[in-house]
């Protein structure tokens, strides 16, 4: 804990493993989701006459990263497939995919919206014969803007 910062009684931060995810407007579970990041990348600039020999750097495009998801394999669920089969010479149908973070009464308290998303990649489960867990598939999305918010 920071020095001289006093932790809450009451006031904890939100665990991390109740969350919910929509494509559209349709629920979907997950085990797992991942790449929910942003940056914004530098621009190096120096001109000519600068009396430091050295670039300055200013905040330039902001970039997202792509979001995976992992969930397990189910007899005739094919959502990943069909949405990805679904491409056809530059053409898919982009959706809306709504990520919530949950609190203990079920609520969202933080919900990044991927906007126009569209299926990149599936990665299918590997096998082994002396396993005994669960076959879990992957899909990546690619998105064109994440909006962020909390509370």
């Amino acid at each position: 804990m920071a020095e001289g910062a006093e932790q809450s009684e009451t006031i904890w931060p939100i665990p991390k493993f109740s969350f919910q995810v929509k494509w559209a407007s349709e629920v979907m579970s997950f085990q797992e989701v991942s790449g929910l990041d942003v940056e914004s990348q530098p621009i190096e600039y120096r001109h000519g006459d600068s009396p430091d020999y050295a670039p300055i750097k200013m905040p330039g495009l902001k970039k997202t990263g792509n979001v995976t998801m992992k969930k397990g394999v189910f007899k005739s669920d094919n959502k990943f497939w069909d949405w990805f089969n679904e491409i056809k010479m530059n053409t898919i149908e982009r959706k809306t995919v709504t990520i919530s973070l949950l609190d203990e009464s079920s609520n969202p308290t933080m919900v990044w919206t991927l906007n126009s998303a569209w299926p990149s990649k599936i990665t299918g489960t590997d096998l082994k014969s002396d396993s005994n867990e669960v076959a879990i598939e992957s899909i990546e999305i690619v998105h064109e803007g994440l909006l962020i918010e909390n509370g």
